[in-house]
């Protein structure tokens, strides 16, 4: 790793620092277990007197059963239940509003301590009994994608890992789907993608802690293979993310050149296709099995082209790749239009054609506005400043 990539790791991290969640202690002094690691938790052990081993047993409770009420966790003696009750929480952020769309998919508003708020969704697939939960990691969005509506809302600040956590497991209590499987049985939560409101990977610290927590095979226990990251294209992190995580990669690329993307997706002024294609052909994992997807937005008339796609097949050569193409999602004062099926579909064969898979993404929750890019709340505060 070269000094200049690390020093532009360095400046996202400490950039993200101005944006820090709140301290995990709550105003009556107790401090919420959600979150921390398992090295922290057995400090917070140690630190009131106890062995490291029951730091082990509050991962079972809390990760695996979802518990969240000590005096229901009857593998720990009754005097230490009152112990952890007077210097703990298990906390889970509110659902403020739950919606659920004509296509069943769900939509819930989490509000946490502070009250900002942020959305996650839960999209079924429609051919099995299982499906994706999209969480968010940043409360608004820095990066003002032109077709995005989360875009629109300026960024508050970044959500802790507790937040990150406990918005799948705050799924999971709406679906009952507690205790952890052990033994393969199938989950309607079954994946996550991290594709929700903001950027994760300029909440990288957070974000990789808290997808720890959820692949802990003592814990919830999904596998980093039922994991997809999404990223506009924060190449210094790409590296990181792949280095130290290794789930899955989603490029939000949307266009094939420069002069286009530096339009609708501005980080691209900073970190341009080339750099952003070089990133994702060193992703460590990548291979026909374990696939980059670009994620490629089509919009009538300004990215959906015939050259376009064939563009498209020339710069992802040699990437072990699919690509998903998402027929826009208006949404209240977008400036575009969603393309025609016609061009979407030639658009498809082009690129299925030269080998790459190319499934058209159907619009799930579009009727209450829970569908890609339409994510927004409307808990905008006034923006923290260093």
């Amino acid at each position: 790793m070269s000094d200049l990539t690390q020093a532009e790791r360095d400046r996202i991290l400490a950039k993200a620092a101005l944006f820090a969640p709140p301290a995990a202690t709550l105003p009556d002094g107790r401090r919420d277990l959600v979150g921390l690691s398992r090295e922290e938790l057995e400090q917070e052990m140690v630190a009131i007197g106890e062995k490291p081993f029951r730091a082990r047993q509050l991962w079972h409770w809390i990760y695996h059963q979802g518990e969240t009420d000590f005096s229901r966790m009857p593998t720990i003696a009754k005097p230490m239940q009152a112990k952890l009750a007077e210097r703990f929480v298990v906390g889970r952020p509110e659902p403020a509003t739950v919606q659920t769309s004509e296509d069943t998919t769900r939509k819930f508003l989490f509000r946490f301590r502070d009250g900002q708020q942020v959305e996650t969704v839960y999209i079924p697939d429609r051919n099995e009994d299982r499906g994706a939960v999209c969480i968010s990691t940043q409360v608004g969005c820095t990066l003002s994608c032109r077709f995005c509506h989360t875009g629109t809302q300026k960024l508050v600040r970044n959500l802790g890992a507790a937040e990150i956590v406990g918005q799948f497991m705050g799924c999971r209590d709406s679906y009952g789907e507690w205790p952890s499987p052990k033994d393969g049985t199938p989950r309607l939560l079954s994946n996550i993608v991290v594709m929700g409101m903001g950027e994760p990977l300029y909440n990288y610290a957070n974000t990789a802690k808290a997808l720890r927590i959820i692949m802990d095979h003592e814990g919830i226990g999904l596998s980093r293979r039922r994991i997809t990251l999404s990223t506009s294209g924060v190449v210094p992190m790409m590296d990181r993310a792949g280095e130290e995580l290794g789930v899955n990669l989603a490029v939000s690329l949307h266009a094939v050149n420069d002069e286009l993307r530096n339009e609708i997706v501005p980080l691209n002024r900073k970190y341009p296709i080339a750099d952003l294609l070089a990133a994702c052909r060193r992703y460590p994992g990548a291979s026909n099995a374990r696939r980059i997807t670009f994620e490629y937005v089509m919009l009538r008339g300004v990215n959906d082209s015939e050259a376009e796609a064939r563009e498209l097949v020339r710069l992802i050569k040699g990437i072990p790749a699919k690509v998903n193409l998402i027929p826009f999602n208006p949404w209240p004062g977008s400036p575009y239009l969603t393309s025609r099926p016609d061009q979407v579909r030639r658009f498809a064969e082009i690129v299925q054609a030269a080998g790459y898979s190319s499934p058209i993404r159907r619009p799930r929750g579009r009727d209450i506005l829970a569908a890609c890019g339409q994510l927004k709340t409307e808990s905008e505060r006034t923006r923290v400043r260093a």
